[in-house]
């Protein structure tokens, strides 16, 4: 039993986040502040349900890098819609999830049916949707959205009064977030779609073999992370309030170092939604320390860096020590 907690992989997460957590604190009193650590939820809302898409994206082996690009897409949609139409709030869900979800079909079918390699095909797709957003917002900025936006955004529920006697609710993104986790996490792991996936990833060769259509899973993922990008639209739009076109250049990275941190293997086949949330807590407890230890900012990129090549690599380690533990099986000719 202990031998199999020490190899967790989301226990030494958890563990590496209670110290850097213990640091932090030692050094700002701030930092275990409920007003700062609500802040802290809500300000990577975003990326944790861009995370959240991710995982079961690596899970079964692939990789989308143009997740950045198409949540920032999906914020000029709804910003342009919003100023130009009007609208109301269901129907902005509707739009930002619709158009996510057809951009996501498009990696999905031109990985699994057209069989190109999914770093290419989103890395084509990014570069596209990148370069379409530049022609049509100049890289200006969308601004002035209506008022029953801007108080979706401010909706906070669960208020209550801390130690310092100061009144305070959990917001709209969190419980947007926490509703995210919840879906993806069940359907990870009480339908027959989330064991396709491990399956997929793990040995497609035997996926085939029991009857696991290997494209409908594919298609179906790229177009679930469309759909999270969508409510990740909504949700980084609500926070701001405007909508910057270059807010999301080079993200990807933080939800890939998120996911990876959080146990999922690049070579697919494993990964957690428990763990992807602790990869997601790690980069924000991160972050926020940065900003209250007043170090520079550009640590984070030289970190996420550092955080991606030592997951992938422990992760080969560990893959290398299961190999060789496994026994042998000699084949007589």
């Amino acid at each position: 039993m202990m031998r199999q907690l020490t190899k967790s992989k989301e226990l030494w997460i958890f563990i590496i986040l209670i110290v850097l957590s213990a640091l932090i604190s030692a050094r700002s009193t701030v930092f275990l502040r409920p007003d700062n650590l609500i802040d802290l939820l809500k300000n990577n809302a975003v990326l944790g349900i861009m995370a959240l898409g991710m995982t079961l994206v690596i899970i079964t082996g692939g990789i989308d890098v143009s997740v950045g690009a198409v949540v920032a897409v999906l914020t000029v949609i709804i910003g342009e819609f919003m100023v130009n139409v009007g609208g109301n709030l269901p129907l902005v869900f509707l739009l930002a999830i619709g158009s996510g979800v057809l951009l996501g079909l498009v990696n999905g079918i031109l990985i699994a049916l057209a069989n190109i390699p999914p770093i290419v095909v989103t890395l084509g797709t990014m570069s596209i949707i990148n370069g379409l957003m530049l022609y049509y917002t100049n890289g200006s900025w969308i601004s002035d959205l209506p008022s029953w936006f801007i108080d979706f955004g401010k909706l906070t529920l669960f208020k209550f009064t801390d130690a310092g006697g100061n009144t305070v609710g959990i917001p709209i993104q969190i419980l947007i977030f926490l509703a995210m986790v919840l879906l993806t996490w069940a359907l990870l792991k009480y339908t027959l779609m989330g064991r396709a996936v491990y399956a997929v990833g793990g040995n497609p060769v035997s996926a085939r073999r029991v009857g696991i259509n290997i494209g409908r899973t594919l298609i179906f993922v790229y177009a679930y992370m469309g759909f999270l990008a969508g409510v990740a639209a909504i949700t980084h739009t609500s926070i701001m309030r405007q909508v910057d076109p270059n807010a999301f250049l080079g993200f990807e990275l933080q939800v890939i170092a998120a996911v990876v941190l959080g146990g999922a293997s690049l070579t697919g086949g494993t990964g957690s939604i428990i763990g992807t949330v602790l990869g997601v807590l790690f980069m924000a407890v991160l972050n926020n320390g940065l900003i209250l230890t007043h170090i520079p900012t550009f640590w984070q990129k030289i970190i996420v860096g550092l955080i991606i090549i030592l997951a992938v690599s422990f992760d080969v380690i560990q893959r290398k020590r299961t190999e060789k533990s496994l026994p042998k099986i000699d084949v007589e000719n």
